[in-house]
């Protein structure tokens, strides 16, 4: 899975140096979810047909396709269980997220 490397963010001297527009230059990605997800998705690989309807509702852009199966990238996603609503052979469930 091919990312964007992560930027740091040089806070400005000046006030000519602060950006104008996003905060961010494009391609800016944290390394992990801020750890407020309740839930996450779990993937039944025997359920799973690999349709790939989760990968493509996904807001975040966690699941990853596979030969047979997906699977779910948890450092980046927020558990929003839209892949769980979606998923047309309920493949995918919500699971209590454990600390």
């Amino acid at each position: 899975m091919n990312r964007p490397v992560k930027q740091e963010y040089n806070r400005p001297t000046h006030i000519k140096d602060f950006p104008v527009g996003p905060q961010f230059d494009a391609g800016h990605l944290a390394d992990e979810n801020a750890g407020w997800r309740t839930f996450k998705p779990v993937v039944d690989a025997e359920k799973c047909i690999n349709c790939l309807i989760c990968y493509l509702v996904c807001p975040d852009g966690t699941i990853i396709k596979g030969e047979n199966h997906v699977s779910v990238a948890y450092d980046y996603c927020k558990g929003c269980g839209v892949c769980a609503n979606e998923c047309p052979k309920d493949a995918i469930s919500m699971v209590k997220e454990e600390r």
